[in-house]
């Protein structure tokens, strides 16, 4: 794959190596946290690219397409990533691969009153038109698009479903970790008054004015700065706790809307096929960054993270789709093999992304580092194997695949457990079973996180976190959300690994 620009996305700072020890990384997680913090990118704001990964023609005369959007919390993120290396899910499954870039930071998400809002997003809608204009020429079918997403990526895909949920161009949807249902200022919507609370602190630290200034002469300063200098004004700003490295999509009514709960009662998003699920340790990822950053939480703390963040947005996103006739399918992500392992003690599990590095294939590898298991191997081709189907045949493909896949019910034995135990095939429990106390609502009432309440209130409740954690937990949700999910744990992870590899 070849090498090209990467968006801008953050700074770096000297690497604490003390920090490392502390956090006993594996040889394995060293090399995922390097990749992940884009060590050794090329960055340019000339970075909007596409990568199609195709083969001549065998099977299918027109190809099934996966259009893949990266994670990184809206301010991090590369689609060059060797990671997201398209090549074997596009050579073993017969369908096309498509992936690109879009805007980051500060750079897709201003937050300035007098500019177009969500721009990356708008980036990735771009992208979406270019592939059904152009996929035909590369041996893809422009009536067979899936998009699908990591993380903020997921998170996108769900944005997509709403924004232009009459014309989505996509044909079915893969949600992995992320929901638009997610509390603001992780994966959800910041406020528009929050967003130029940012943009007038970055503003102010680069002398172009604040919010009593001429707001074109504002915004046309900014412009004229190098994007070196606008990440360097961010984070130096963020420092003295004047700005959020949280720049990330922005309630502006038209791409990013106030409130995704009445819009889901009121059927106002795609309702094409669906398969969404997360991980059962994502807060094991944003541990090692905590410890990164000499922060020391409970056991409790992150269990409330998973809930907060991802279970139960993803529940009542399920919820949602099954309530509007959407054919669902939800599952849980378990796979932990030694070469996915970021550390032992305390012990990652199948942490925020882990998945990744088996569904495309592309594990770490190299000195120090374990081979695959026979397992892994297993269970990997098995993913490859029922995202390629759904992305074919959305509405059916998966009812038949590998002893068939039965569509999401949250009472009965219907959620996919992905790598349970190394096991390979068809793993059912029941939909609830790892819910905990998520109120996940069908008809009505509020949902299960800050930004979907039924009241519209921009600051987390209770409604969907677990009812056993303390309120101090609890009422901090955003705030983890904000200090993880939203971006700064890529930005610490490639201060930390700039000069070790």
């Amino acid at each position: 794959m070849a090498k090209g620009f990467s968006c801008p996305a953050g700074s770096q700072v000297s690497p604490d190596f003390s920090a490392i020890q502390a956090a006993n990384v594996t040889s394995a997680g060293l090399q995922i946290l390097a990749s992940l913090g884009q060590i050794g990118d090329n960055f340019s704001e000339d970075c909007l690219t596409l990568n199609v990964w195709t083969k001549p023609q065998v099977g299918e005369s027109k190809k099934a397409v996966l259009v893949w959007i990266y994670g990184g919390g809206f301010t991090t993120g590369n689609s060059d990533n060797v990671a997201y290396n398209g090549q074997y899910i596009a050579q073993d499954e017969d369908v096309v691969l498509v992936s690109f870039n879009y805007r980051l930071n500060v750079f897709g998400f201003p937050g300035t009153p007098n500019a177009t809002q969500n721009l990356g997003l708008l980036d990735q809608r771009l992208a979406i038109e270019w592939v059904r204009d152009n996929i035909e020429k590369f041996g893809g079918d422009a009536e067979r698009i899936t998009i699908f997403g990591q993380s903020a990526g997921s998170a996108s895909v769900d944005y997509h479903t709403f924004a232009w949920a009459d014309d989505p161009i996509a044909h079915s949807f893969i949600q992995q970790s992320g929901s638009a249902l997610g509390p603001r200022g992780g994966l959800g919507g910041i406020t528009a008054d929050t967003a130029a609370g940012y943009w007038y602190a970055a503003a102010k630290v680069l002398d172009c004015g604040d919010e009593s200034s001429d707001q074109d002469e504002l915004l046309s300063c900014m412009k004229s700065k190098s994007y070196q200098d606008v990440i360097k004004a961010i984070a130096e700003g963020a420092s003295g706790g004047a700005i959020s490295s949280s720049f990330g999509p922005t309630v502006d009514d038209e791409v990013v809307f106030s409130n995704y709960t009445q819009l889901a009662l009121d059927g106002k998003f795609s309702k094409n096929p669906l398969l969404l699920g997360s991980a059962d340790n994502e807060a094991g990822l944003f541990r090692v960054l905590d410890t990164f950053r000499n922060q020391t939480n409970s056991d409790e703390y992150y269990k409330a993270f998973n809930d907060l963040g991802f279970t139960c947005p993803g529940a009542q996103r399920a919820a949602f789709s099954i309530a509007s006739g959407v054919p669902t399918w939800r599952y849980r992500w378990f796979g932990a093999f030694p070469n996915t392992q970021l550390t032992t003690v305390p012990y990652s599990g199948a942490w925020h992304a882990s998945e990744l590095p088996v569904l495309f294939n592309n594990t770490p590898s190299g000195g120090g580092i374990p081979n695959n298991t026979e397992a892994e191997i297993a269970i990997g081709k098995y993913m490859r194997g029922a995202w390629a189907t759904f992305a074919k045949r959305p509405v059916d493909g998966l009812n038949s695949y590998e002893g068939g896949w039965p569509q999401y019910v949250p009472g009965e034995k219907t959620l996919i457990r992905l790598g349970y135990q190394n096991m390979t095939g068809v793993n059912l429990a029941l939909g609830t079973m790892y819910d905990g106390d998520c109120k996940t609502n069908f008809a009505g009432g509020n949902g299960t996180a800050g930004n979907s309440t039924g009241s519209g209130s921009g600051s987390p409740t209770t409604s969907g976190s677990p009812t056993s954690t303390p309120s101090s937990v609890v009422t901090g949700g955003a705030s983890i959300l904000k200090s993880g999910v939203s971006g700064t744990f890529l930005l610490a992870l490639m201060a930390t690994f700039s000069a070790m590899l």
